[in-house]
C-alpha cells in the first residue's frame, strides 16, 4: 500500500495521535474554521484504520471551556491514562498576555471530552506564552512538557493528572515550541519546532531534535550543543524547491512492524490559506529511520511522491 502527502485535508494543525481501544487511530488538531461560514471546530477529531485514510468524526468539545474568558483551543495532546483519555489543550489568542493549559477527560477517544478545568495559566506558572502541552509518563509519574518561544519547561503532575505537583524545570531554549518527547534505547528524544508556523507559504517552521539520558535533561543535539542554549539537530524542514513549507508541530507513532513515523502539519505553497485567512495546515506523515541512534527523515524534507504506507494489521 502506498500513500501521498498530505494524508488529510483541508486542515489538521498541531496534530496529536493515539491508537484507541477500538482499534482506530485518532488524531486531534487545533481549532480551525474549514467552511465558508467560518465556524470553527472545537478540536477536530479524525480517525483511521491505517494512518493513511482519515475521516472526520467530530469535535472533542460540545462547548468551549469556560475557565478562561477569551481564547481558542490550540495544540491538543492526547494520552491514555488511568483507563481514560486525557486531552490537554491550550487556550490562547494571538498576543495573549496570559494563555493557559487545561485538561479534559473522556471514556472514549471520540469524546465528547468533559472539561476538568485549567492546569495553570502563564502568570501562575511564571512562564510567558504557556501553550503547547505534551504529556509523558515516566516510571508511573506523569509529567507535562510545554512552552512556546519563551523556553520549553517540564513539571511533575499530580497522580490524577489534573494539577501540578513539583517544581518546573527547563529543557530547551526560547527558539522552541511544540515539544514532543519519546523514549527509545535508554534515551529521551526531544522533538521541537522552531521558526514561524503561520505565515502561509512563507512559513519557516521546522523540527529539530536533541536527546538526554534523563527526562528532565540536559538535552544535547548530535554535535553536543545544549538545547537549553537553543542547540538542535534539524531533521525536517521546508524544501525551498518543493511543494511544502513550514513542516512542524509533530507527534510520533509506531506501526505494527515497529517502524516509527512522524505525524505533523505542513503548508502547500500553492494553497496556503483557509477561507478565514488563517494558514492552512493539512496532516502529513513520513517515515523515521534511526541511524547511529539519531532520527533521520528521508532527505530532511516532507515527502511529495508515493511512499510505502505504515504496516497496520
Amino acid at each position: 500500500m502506498n500513500y501521498v502527502n498530505p494524508v488529510y485535508e483541508p486542515v489538521l494543525a498541531d496534530p496529536t495521535i493515539i491508537k484507541g481501544n477500538d482499534g482506530y487511530y485518532y488524531a486531534y488538531g487545533t481549532e480551525d474554521a474549514w467552511g465558508e461560514d467560518l465556524e470553527t471546530k472545537l478540536v477536530p477529531i479524525v480517525r483511521s484504520t491505517n494512518l493513511v485514510d482519515w475521516e472526520f468524526v467530530g469535535e472533542a468539545f460540545e462547548e468551549k471551556p469556560t475557565w478562561k474568558e477569551d481564547g481558542n483551543l490550540w495544540a491538543p495532546a492526547i494520552h491514555y491514562y488511568r483507563d481514560k483519555y486525557f486531552l490537554y489543550y491550550s487556550i490562547s489568542t494571538w498576543g495573549d498576555a496570559n494563555p493557559g493549559i487545561g485538561v479534559a477527560v473522556s471514556e472514549t477517544p471520540k469524546g465528547p471530552f468533559k472539561d476538568k478545568g485549567k492546569v495553570f495559566t502563564s502568570k501562575e506558572i511564571e512562564v510567558e506564552n504557556s501553550i503547547d502541552p505534551y504529556f509523558i509518563l515516566f516510571e508511573e509519574t506523569p509529567y507535562m512538557i510545554w512552552g512556546s518561544f519563551h523556553g520549553i519547561y517540564g513539571i511533575e503532575l499530580s497522580p490524577d493528572g489534573l494539577t501540578t505537583a513539583g517544581e518546573k524545570f527547563q529543557i530547551a531554549g526560547s527558539d522552541y515550541e511544540a515539544p514532543n518527547i519519546i523514549e527509545r534505547n535508554d534515551y529521551f528524544y526531544f522533538f521541537g519546532s522552531r521558526g514561524s508556523c503561520c505565515e502561509g507559504a512563507a512559513s519557516t517552521y521546522h523540527v529539530a531534535v536533541g536527546r538526554s539520558k534523563n527526562v528532565e535533561g540536559p538535552y544535547v543535539d548530535k554535535d553536543g550543543n545544549f538545547l537549553i542554549n537553543n542547540g538542535g539537530t534539524v531533521v525536517l524542514q521546508g524544501d525551498p524547491n518543493g511543494k511544502f513549507a513550514g513542516p512542524g508541530h509533530n507527534t510520533i507513532v509506531t506501526d505494527d512492524d515497529q517502524q516509527d513515523w512522524i505525524v505533523y502539519h505542513a503548508i502547500d505553497k500553492n494553497d496556503p490559506l483557509l477561507n478565514s485567512g488563517a494558514t492552512r495546515r493539512p496532516l502529513m506523515l513520513d517515515q523515521i529511520d534511526w541511524v547511529n541512534d539519531w532520527p533521520v527523515i528521508r532527505d530532511g524534507y516532507p515527502s511529495e511522491g508515493k511512499q510505502s504506507a505504515p504496516i497496520v494489521h
